[in-house]
C-alpha cells in the first residue's frame, strides 16, 4: 500500500500543541506517513528544548535544524527563517511529500508555504484569515502565507470571509473551528497535589492565575515595565501566578530580566516549558489568565475563565465575552482584575460559549485530508477581480 506522505513544520511548543491532536490522528492512520521538520525554540535549551515532547509523543522527525540565534535583534527571526529555508529544501525535495502543512503566522509557516509553492507540493495552512491590529509582523506574515497556500483550515466564518475577500476560492477554504481547543478535550488531568509536587511547592498556592506575556514592536520599549506592572498588580492583590517565559521575539531579554528579578518571589512560579497535561491542568484550575497571549482570546472561553489582555497585542481580534482589554498601568491592570472577580462578570462567564469552536476540529481536518486530493487546486490561477464579481 502506498502511503500518503504528510510533512509538518513546527518551531515552537505553543504552535506544536495546536496541531498535536491532528498529528496523532494522522500518525495512527495506516495509510498515512507523517513526518516533522523541527526547528526554532524546539531545539533550544534556553526555551525548554521541547523537541523531547515531540519524541515522547511518538512522532517521526524528518529533519532537525538549529535555526534559533542567540540574539534579541530585529534581524534574528529573519536570519532564522533563511537558515531554515536553506537547510531544508534538498531534504524535502528528496522526500517529496504529498502535503506540507503548518499553523499560524511565524517565519516557518512562510518558509513552508514557499517550499510547497516552488516544489509544486500542495500545502495546508491552519489559522489563516485571522487579523490583529497590534503592529506585529506576524499579522502580514499570516496573510502572505495564506496567499501562498493551497488549502486553508480556518477557525470561524469571519476568517473564511476574509480569505475570500483576499481572493481565495471558496473551495480552498474549510471552516473546521479552532484546532487549538482540541487539547482541552484530550488530556490527562493532573490534581493540584500532583502539580504542587511537580513544582516542589511547599507553601499555599491553591488559588492562582496564569501569566503569559510576549513583546511586540509597538511596546518594545515598554514591555519590561508592562510585565513588571502585571507582576506587581498580582502581588498587591495577593494573587499567586504561574508565569511563562516569553517567546523568542525581539524584546524578550527585557522580560527575562524582570523574571530574574522576581525568580525567588514565592508569589510566582516561572517556567519555560511544561508537559501538556501539566499545563492544561494548571490552566483549567486557574482563576484567570492575564498577559497578551492569543490563548486568552481563543482558548480561555472553553473552560471558561476570565482573560485579561494587557496592552496593544491582540487588539482588533475577534474576542469571546470572557475577555477584558486593559491598559498598561498598575491601576488599569488592578481595575481589570477587580472586574474579572465581580458578580456581573461571573454572570457573563456562566453563559460564555467559545465562538472559536467545540474541541472537535482535529477530526474534521483529518477527515478532509483523508478524503481529498488537493493537487487539482495546486495551481493558483484565480483572479481576485473575477472572484469579487462572482
Amino acid at each position: 500500500m502506498i502511503k500518503k506522505k504528510i510533512l509538518a513544520f513546527t518551531a515552537i511548543r505553543s504552535e506544536y500543541d495546536l496541531l498535536s491532536s491532528l498529528y496523532k490522528l494522522l500518525n495512527d492512520s495506516s495509510d498515512i506517513e507523517l513526518k516533522l521538520v523541527v526547528s526554532g525554540a524546539h531545539l533550544s535549551k534556553s526555551y525548554g528544548y521541547s523537541v523531547e515532547d515531540i519524541l515522547s509523543d511518538g512522532f517521526s522527525i524528518l529533519l532537525k535544524i538549529e535555526t534559533l540565534l542567540d540574539s534579541d535583534s530585529k534581524m534574528a527571526r529573519l536570519k532564522s527563517g533563511s537558515i531554515l529555508l536553506l537547510n531544508s529544501i534538498d531534504v524535502i525535495a528528496n522526500y517529496n511529500p504529498d502535503i506540507i502543512m503548518y499553523a499560524g503566522d511565524r517565519e516557518e509557516t512562510l518558509i513552508g508555504a514557499m517550499i510547497g509553492g516552488y516544489l509544486e507540493i500542495p500545502t495546508i495552512h491552519f489559522f489563516g484569515g485571522d487579523h490583529v491590529k497590534d503592529s506585529h509582523i506576524d499579522n502580514p506574515v499570516r496573510h502572505a502565507t495564506s496567499k501562498l497556500s493551497t488549502i486553508h483550515m480556518v477557525s470561524n466564518e469571519d476568517h473564511r470571509l476574509r480569505l475570500i475577500k483576499m481572493g481565495e476560492k471558496k473551495e480552498r477554504i474549510f471552516n473546521i473551528g479552532s484546532i487549538a481547543l482540541d487539547k482541552f478535550q484530550n488530556f490527562h488531568s493532573i490534581s493540584m497535589n500532583e502539580i504542587k509536587e511537580y513544582f516542589q511547592i511547599k507553601h499555599n498556592f491553591n488559588k492562582f492565575a496564569i501569566l503569559i506575556f510576549h513583546p511586540i514592536p509597538m511596546e518594545r520599549n515598554l514591555c519590561q515595565e508592562i510585565f513588571e506592572n502585571i507582576l506587581l498588580s498580582l502581588k498587591m492583590k495577593k494573587i499567586n501566578a504561574f508565569v511563562s517565559y516569553p517567546n523568542i521575539d525581539p524584546g524578550n531579554r527585557q522580560i527575562i530580566s524582570v523574571i530574574e528579578k522576581y525568580k525567588d518571589d514565592h508569589n510566582f512560579i516561572f517556567y519555560k516549558n511544561l508537559p501538556r497535561d501539566v499545563f492544561i491542568s494548571i490552566y483549567k484550575n486557574s482563576q484567570f489568565i492575564i498577559g497578551n497571549s492569543s490563548s486568552g482570546i481563543l482558548e480561555s472561553a472553553s473552560i471558561p475563565i476570565p482573560a485579561i489582555n494587557v496592552g496593544y497585542r491582540q487588539t482588533g481580534r475577534k474576542a469571546n465575552k470572557n475577555v477584558l482589554f486593559s491598559g498598561i498601568t498598575k491601576q488599569e491592570i488592578s481595575n481589570a482584575i477587580e472586574k474579572a472577580f465581580s458578580k456581573e462578570f461571573k454572570k457573563i462567564l456562566r453563559f460564555t460559549k467559545n465562538i472559536y469552536g467545540d474541541g472537535k476540529s482535529s477530526l474534521r481536518a483529518f477527515t478532509i485530508i483523508k478524503k481529498n486530493d488537493f493537487r487539482n487546486l495546486l495551481y493558483k490561477d484565480e483572479d481576485i477581480l473575477e472572484i469579487i464579481h462572482e
